[in-house]
């Protein structure tokens, strides 16, 4: 379907629609698909039928996004979800205030590890390709214990932003199988789209990153997938529309309307025969600039797992609006800074708690859609244990409980108070 013609559905492109006087809205994102709700809105209607346009600006960091949007280069940004919970606890170099109002859908991130570092897994656990996230985690566990006792180096694994889900994820993933992420690997920051060129060039051994790039990883038959973000918890908030304050407050019914559009674009894109017109999309140079097949398959959770051919199917690999996925949970907010304690990024207090309520604003969100019967009464509830939602470890999360919680860890950085955040 070309953008500016209709697919039947009576939606079009801004070309075909924009109206004059459109209240413009400069967005930045990074080059992902989980910023497709951002561009589909874009791209095809959502957001000129809201009387507004859509300017998006791709950039290539999270910590550019982050001081673009505070020194008011954008009026919003996709984000990361643990990004305003930083903003609010005033963690990082510019943690200029950043509220979320809607969040972008979940899934998307997987953990990639170096087909060579794989291989060695295989050989040492007798991994046949078929295991477990968490069993992979504990045959890395094996290969590091080897590798302490020859004194060769340790992994060294790459996430994109010290407060994002990515960092916690991987960590995450590490501790179920006995790893700690502070000790017995190197983690270190990697832009997204750099990720497979850092492991190709063997300056990385793995990375945890969001789509394509994972994939992009196995199609150079460098990395091999060894997790992905529903293996570890299925409802982990993942990317957000973050702004300022100051303007969701001056820009009421502007926000109002972003919302709305938003929250059709989320729609149509959960539809799996919308799919390949927006991989079309998302593979043009302005936006992830990769392979169109590449991205239509990782939007259908049908991706290649190793560069010998393993394949793996996971239909919810990304749920952008089913399920309440667009809903900005607190509890969730409150999971993230669960984590920023565990790893020692910030000491835990009642104080800091409620700081970090602030962050996620529900109340914005059923604001603009109102009292829908899939838009959820309570800002709060318990999070995993489930069997649609558990965590790899088998935790609950009680967000009114946090110290119980975080004392259930075996693998934790709880004595690590306070850390120096001036060069994040």
């Amino acid at each position: 379907m070309n953008k500016g013609q209709n697919d039947g559905s009576g939606l079009a492109a801004p070309s075909a629609i924009r109206s004059e006087g459109a209240r413009v809205i400069r967005a930045g994102f990074i080059p992902l698909v989980d910023a497709s709700i951002l561009i589909a809105a874009a791209e095809f209607g959502f957001a000129a039928r809201e009387g507004i346009q859509l300017e998006l600006v791709k950039d290539v960091s999270w910590a550019n996004i982050r001081d673009r949007l505070a020194f008011r280069q954008f009026d919003i940004a996709h984000m990361l979800a643990p990004m305003p919970v930083a903003s609010a606890l005033g963690l990082g170099s510019n943690p200029s205030p950043v509220i979320t109002p809607f969040t972008l859908g979940r899934g998307g991130n997987a953990i990639t590890l170096s087909v060579k570092l794989y291989r060695r897994m295989q050989a040492r656990a007798g991994l046949t390709g078929e295991e477990s996230a968490l069993a992979n985690a504990e045959a890395l566990k094996l290969v590091i214990d080897d590798m302490k006792v020859k004194g060769e180096p340790l992994p060294v694994l790459g996430t994109t932003y010290p407060f994002s889900s990515h960092n916690y994820e991987l960590r995450y993933w590490l501790a179920a199988g006995g790893i700690h992420p502070d000790h017995d690997v190197k983690l270190v920051v990697v832009p997204p789209p750099m990720t497979s060129d850092a492991l190709s060039a063997g300056a990385i051994d793995g990375f945890c990153v969001g789509a394509p790039w994972n994939m992009v990883a196995v199609s150079r038959e460098v990395g091999r997938i060894v997790a992905v973000k529903e293996d570890i918890w299925p409802s982990s908030p993942e990317k957000v529309i973050g702004t300022r304050p100051e303007w969701a407050e001056s820009h009421p019914e502007t926000l109002s309307r972003l919302i709305v559009a938003l929250d059709k674009a989320a729609a149509w894109c959960d539809i799996a025969d919308n799919r390949r017109d927006l991989a079309e999309v998302l593979a043009e140079p302005r936006y992830i600039d990769a392979s169109m097949d590449i991205l239509h398959r990782v939007l259908l959770g049908r991706f290649t797992t190793d560069p010998n051919g393993g394949e793996r199917t996971v239909p919810d690999y990304f749920s952008f609006n089913q399920n309440g996925a667009n809903f900005p949970w607190v509890s969730q907010a409150q999971w993230i800074f669960s984590q920023m304690v565990r790893w020692g990024q910030v000491s835990h207090s009642l104080e800091k708690q409620e700081r970090v309520m602030t962050a996620f604003r529900p109340d914005l969100y059923r604001n603009a859609l109102g009292l829908r019967p899939d838009i959820p009464l309570e800002d709060m509830r318990i999070e995993g244990g489930t069997r649609d939602d558990g965590f790899i470890d088998g935790a609950v999360f009680d967000p009114e409980n946090i110290p119980a919680y975080l004392q259930g860890f075996d693998v934790h950085n709880l004595e690590r108070l306070s850390v120096d955040q001036d060069d994040i």
